[in-house]
């Protein structure tokens, strides 16, 4: 594939507003889902609020965008996109309002873009996450949010939903039918208080208002879910036995997680929580598993150790939003100096990417992507989206995410940058 010949995706064609005729059809292609659910959406300071205003969201499952065009209605918004969202639908998404971002990019074009959306008088809807929780747990936030209001200085608001993940889990997407769930719509700042407080005073606040944990939220609402496969796909978060320590031989099936190496077998419960089936629970809660999981890959970023060695891979390419190109079969590496990816394409051109630790607070995976590609890493230059499939090895995707967070944190820190909580 010759490279320099690809038509790339116009990010700097300006947001479209929504289309009159197009906004009563967003909200009832919404309103179905919303209501099966009984989503129930708290609205907290929001007296008198109209756009333009940020709307920060968290994101856990596709219910989040439904739930959040409820929460905003009859107002008109502008929703920020990754790239592979727009795949045969560029228009569409354009017309209902939708801006294209390459996830983890430094891109001051998206900023100018939001300052278009504000100007116009609308909301700008934005997903700082910029992936959905793996866990059900908050993932980090960038440092640039804080900045970024201060810039647009509107009022700040944040829509926090709950239920989500529970419902329709990143790691195996079927619905469970999970209801009520709830959402809250609260403005964290006027733009009096905004122009008030500092960078950092609003990411302290932000930061704060996303802490959730979905698993804690199940427990605590006494929801039960009974799906029958409901554990299938689950490895693909806890990919380390914590009774053995041997990674990537974790399986699953039916409500049974279990290792492959020691037989140890735990059952997830209809209420949430694992339970081993012998011996100590060493977890019962998901996300305490995973967060030692990821205390592991920090002990090994420490000591200089990580390395995913050499893994054979193929790429496809996603230059535009018309389909997935086949870059070719090639080799990926990630270790302490980021991730390097290299290969030849079909017509013997070679191709390479790199991105460097300080490049990549964190980094987007997929689990069996599509129902047919496998697990992947999504990496991103300002042009381009490769989704990188490892093949024929052990591996695990979950692993290359924390270690990406674990590594840019060390980075920061050997460089007397001050590291706070829940931001990168």
């Amino acid at each position: 594939m010759n490279q320099e010949s690809v038509t790339r995706f116009d990010m700097k064609r300006p947001p479209m507003r929504t289309k009159w005729y197009l906004r009563p059809l967003t909200y009832l292609l919404s309103e179905p889902d919303v209501l099966l659910h009984r989503a129930k959406i708290t609205k907290v300071g929001t007296e008198g609020l109209r756009p333009p205003y940020v709307l920060l969201c968290n994101h856990n499952a596709f219910l989040d965008f439904k739930v959040a065009t409820k929460a905003i209605w009859p107002h008109r918004a502008n929703y920020v996109v990754a790239i592979d969202g727009f795949i045969g639908r560029e228009e569409l998404l354009r017309r209902v309002g939708c801006i294209c971002k390459r996830k983890f990019t430094s891109d001051l074009t998206l900023v100018r873009q939001l300052k278009r959306v504000v100007q116009n008088g609308d909301v700008c809807m934005i997903y700082p996450e910029a992936r959905y929780s793996l866990c059900g747990t908050t993932a980090v936030l960038p440092q640039s949010l804080g900045k970024l209001c201060k810039l647009l200085n509107v009022p700040v608001v944040t829509l926090i939903c709950h239920g989500h993940h529970i419902d329709s889990p990143f790691w195996n997407l079927h619905p469970r039918g999970v209801k009520p769930t709830e959402a809250e719509l609260t403005v964290q700042f006027t733009v009096e208080q905004l122009q008030k407080a500092t960078a950092d005073e609003i990411n302290e606040r932000l930061v704060a208002a996303f802490q959730y944990d979905e698993y804690a939220w199940q427990r605590a609402r006494g929801i039960r879910v009974t799906y029958p496969k409901r554990a299938e796909g689950l490895e693909k978060v806890l990919y380390q036995c914590p009774a053995c320590q041997t990674e990537f031989q974790m399986a699953s099936e039916g409500s049974e997680l279990f290792c492959r190496a020691c037989k140890k077998r735990w059952t997830y419960l209809e209420t949430g929580e694992l339970l081993a089936q012998s011996g100590t629970t060493e977890f019962s809660h998901i996300p305490d598993w995973y967060e030692w999981e990821r205390a592991n890959v920090r002990a090994e970023v420490e000591a200089g150790t990580y390395d995913s060695g050499p893994l054979p891979v193929t790429v496809r390419s996603l230059p535009n939003a018309k389909r997935f190109l086949p870059l070719g079969e090639g080799t990926m590496r990630h270790d302490r100096t980021g991730f390097t990816v290299w290969g030849t394409d079909p017509n013997g051109e070679p191709f390479r990417m790199e991105k460097s630790v300080p490049s990549l607070y964190s980094c987007h995976i997929e689990y069996n992507y599509l129902g047919k590609y496998g697990d992947c890493v999504d990496l991103n230059s300002l042009t381009d989206t490769w989704y990188i499939y490892p093949h024929d090895c052990a591996f695990s995707v979950t692993k290359m995410a924390l270690a990406t967070e674990e590594l840019y944190q060390k980075d920061r820190r050997d460089a007397g940058c001050p590291c706070k909580p829940g931001l990168a």
